[in-house]
């Protein structure tokens, strides 16, 4: 069974591409329904959505824009799950004339004794697995283990994107898409390159283009991190049913990112799915949470008898 993040690698997004302006991907509400299971093809519809004007102290215009993805079992037609998404899309050169984030002291100035702290950290990853979290030994205030990502660079971000289907080919084949699509390409003025503006996400110089002061992590990036601290939480037989996420704060290469959650609530839904509600959080080492969101996660039921995971594979 797929992990509930793999479906990011089957519809990345679609751009709307507007000359001057860029897009800032701010969220994600996703609703899960069915797995993802080995051999299965995917279908996905894309429907882009209202559009609204926002007040903004980073550029002098932001439009705030929806769209939503669903997605379908080729073969039986099953809708698997459902995404609402947002965007941010700002004039950059008025973000770069305000320079919102210039005073961020980019990179950040870590110590050996930090970067050790944080490198035990990261692998000190806790995973639930195949130990079963029973929905009656959850209590409201419990708090999951932190996980942590970063120092944040390039190559992870490379590695992010290039397997979430993000690049589109080498060479000859995104000249053509750009041919087809020119505000979604430009020539870099330095080695006269063609490059996507998704490249914000790892070079500095197109990020600085952009109105921000650094290469920063892909949305979609910082919602995978989520799920996976969820995933890792709630063990292989849990359920992920709702996963909402703002990204609140850019998170930049040199960041590091602690993320974790508190158990909010407890009940059983219209479902009957023995639910747990978790307020989700990703702190960064300036103190800002810069995920800050709230989930639902199905759990088994040991009174019950209840197996969210069972009752979704069985025909």
């Amino acid at each position: 069974m797929a992990p509930p993040s793999w479906l990011y690698s089957t519809v990345p997004t679609i751009q709307h591409g507007l000359p001057g302006v860029h897009a800032f991907h701010s969220g994600d509400d996703w609703k899960f329904y069915k797995p993802v299971l080995l051999g299965d093809e995917i279908r996905a519809e894309f429907i882009s959505g209202r559009i609204e004007e926002m007040p903004s102290r980073f550029a002098e215009r932001m439009i705030k824009q929806y769209d939503t993805v669903n997605y379908y079992h080729k073969k039986t037609g099953e809708k698997i799950a459902e995404r609402e998404k947002w965007a941010f899309r700002t004039e950059r050169r008025a973000a770069r004339e305000r320079g919102k984030y210039s005073a961020i002291q980019l990179p950040h100035p870590w110590i050996d004794e930090e970067l050790k702290r944080i490198d035990a950290e990261v692998l000190n990853e806790h995973r639930r697995g195949a130990q079963v979290r029973y929905w009656e030994d959850v209590r409201v205030g419990e708090e999951m283990p932190k996980l942590v990502k970063g120092p944040i660079g390039g190559m992870s971000e490379l590695a992010w994107y290039a397997g979430s289907g993000g690049f589109g080919g080498a060479y000859s084949v995104p000249l053509r898409n750009y041919m087809k699509h020119p505000a979604w390409g430009y020539r870099d003025l330095e080695v006269k390159c063609w490059n996507s503006m998704a490249s914000v996400h790892w070079d500095p110089k197109t990020a600085k283009a952009a109105g921000l002061p650094y290469a920063y992590v892909l949305g979609r990036a910082e919602q995978s991190w989520v799920i996976h601290s969820l995933t890792n939480w709630m063990g292989d037989e849990g359920w992920l049913k709702r996963c909402y996420a703002e990204y609140r704060r850019f998170i930049f290469f040199s960041d590091v990112v602690w993320l974790g959650g508190t158990v909010i609530e407890k009940h059983v839904d219209e479902d009957g799915d023995y639910c747990v509600k978790m307020e989700t959080n990703a702190m960064n080492q300036r103190g800002e949470n810069c995920i800050p969101g709230q989930s639902v996660v199905a759990l088994p039921s040991r009174e019950a008898g209840a197996w969210p995971v069972e009752r979704r594979i069985r025909p």
